[in-house]
């Protein structure tokens, strides 16, 4: 696959993917996984976010790490504004998205809200900022449960289809079960638009490999986002990845840890899990399995930054 032609939205302002070198497509800085009627919910002082995940970051950046996809989206606590300031306060780029998370994270006004004015809100934030905060949003990040998608998810997602078709922007959706996402692909492909804006997030989740195989073959990106996560199997993912490039999709595969994070529901925030397990342990394991330095580039740099360039 060629190298997108487009720019990186992030908190720091446009970046062209020639700037970048790993990429991250899915962490967190910041969430809070309370539904939104709790007390205190998604509530911070950014001076103690700063403190605490600013570390993480620069730690990150020694790694080789130099972007990485923020994916706390409406429903699990976005604050754009903190993201700004850890952002601005360690010059790392972050990508924050716009889009609503699955039931019962979904607030009141998201269920009272037309399809029309779903996509009018998202392509606003995609093409503006978010809420007051300066940050422009560099991608669509959404959800869906694993018994089917419910009417309010289906009316966020056709919103979400709308707006990437509008901006380019691509639509990642926290999604566990492979059948839940051929119902979202058909939704996508009915519309008018195209799989490769979709990114299947927590692939790994799905027991049956031969559905990532399906829907890399529709042409949606396969991220593989559990690594280092607690029990996960480092094996398991060596197996995986090696299995997508003996079928040739090596260029719709995306590698995250899913690790963090600020959480306001902890004192003091919690403990933060680094963002370097992937290049510091993981990596290594893929060499020492065969895996040639092109491709170690093109799954960490290249594909992530075609699927996030607009």
């Amino acid at each position: 696959m060629q190298q997108t032609m487009g720019q990186l939205f992030t908190t720091l302002g446009p970046r062209s993917p020639s700037e970048m070198g790993i990429v991250l497509p899915h962490e967190h800085v910041f969430v809070d996984l309370r539904t939104w009627d709790q007390p205190g919910y998604a509530q911070a002082d950014p001076a103690d976010v700063v403190r605490l995940m600013g570390p993480e970051l620069l730690r990150a950046r020694e790694a080789g790490i130099t972007l990485i996809a923020e994916c706390s989206t409406v429903g699990v606590g976005r604050r754009a504004d903190i993201l700004r300031a850890v952002s601005e306060a360690t010059a790392f780029p972050l990508l924050a998205p716009t889009g609503v998370y699955r039931e019962p994270w979904i607030p009141d006004w998201v269920h009272a809200s037309s399809e029309e004015e779903l996509r009018d809100w998202m392509i606003g934030e995609l093409t503006g900022e978010i809420a007051g905060s300066g940050v422009q949003a560099g991608w669509i990040k959404l959800s869906a449960g694993d018994d089917g998608i419910t009417p309010c998810e289906r009316r966020v997602l056709r919103a979400a289809v709308a707006a990437s078709m509008a901006t380019n922007a691509v639509i990642g959706s926290h999604t566990i079960r492979g059948r839940v996402v051929r119902e979202q692909l058909d939704i996508i492909e009915s519309m008018g638009h195209t799989p490769q804006r979709f990114i299947w997030i927590h692939a790994q989740a799905e027991p049956d490999f031969a559905l990532n195989l399906e829907m890399a073959r529709r042409g949606a990106w396969i991220e593989y986002d559990g690594i280092g996560g607690e029990g996960s199997d480092d094996a398991f993912y060596v197996e995986r990845i090696l299995r997508m490039l003996e079928a040739g999709l090596g260029d719709r595969i995306l590698l995250s840890q899913d690790r963090g994070w600020y959480d306001p529901a902890l004192p003091g925030g919690g403990t933060p899990k680094p963002f370097t397990y992937l290049c510091e342990q993981f990596l290594p394991q893929l060499r020492a399995a065969g895996v040639d330095e092109a491709t170690i580039f093109q799954l960490t740099h290249t594909n992530p930054c075609n699927a996030f360039a607009r």
